[in-house]
């Protein structure tokens, strides 16, 4: 779930979806995570997803989560992504990804 997250933030906010980044051989494999689970979900819910940039570094991007359900915070994560090549060394972020991203953490 915390990935389709990423991918539609990847999509609709940094203007690159995972399929274009795949095409390109680029990638954001996740580097960490970790999730506090804070009230159980179950098959068939439908979650309300939160997400936040806590950092944008030169290579990696870190990301607040939270899902919320029937009032009740589900869950919380942090993840943090690394933007890679197709040999999957880190590389610096495009230029007009980097603009989108920290324009969508100044509206913040």
């Amino acid at each position: 779930m915390t990935n389709s997250v990423c991918e539609t933030f990847f999509r609709d906010v940094a203007g690159h979806s995972y399929a274009a980044m795949m095409a390109a051989r680029e990638g954001v494999p996740t580097a960490r995570i970790e999730v506090d689970f804070r009230a159980p979900s179950r098959l068939g819910e439908t979650l309300d997803w939160r997400l936040g940039v806590n950092r944008l570094g030169r290579t990696s991007i870190a990301f607040r989560l939270e899902a919320w359900g029937d009032g009740l915070h589900r869950l919380s994560a942090l993840l943090t992504l690394v933007f890679v090549d197709g040999a999957g060394r880190p590389k610096p972020w495009p230029d007009a990804m980097r603009e989108r991203i920290a324009a969508f953490m100044e509206s913040a």
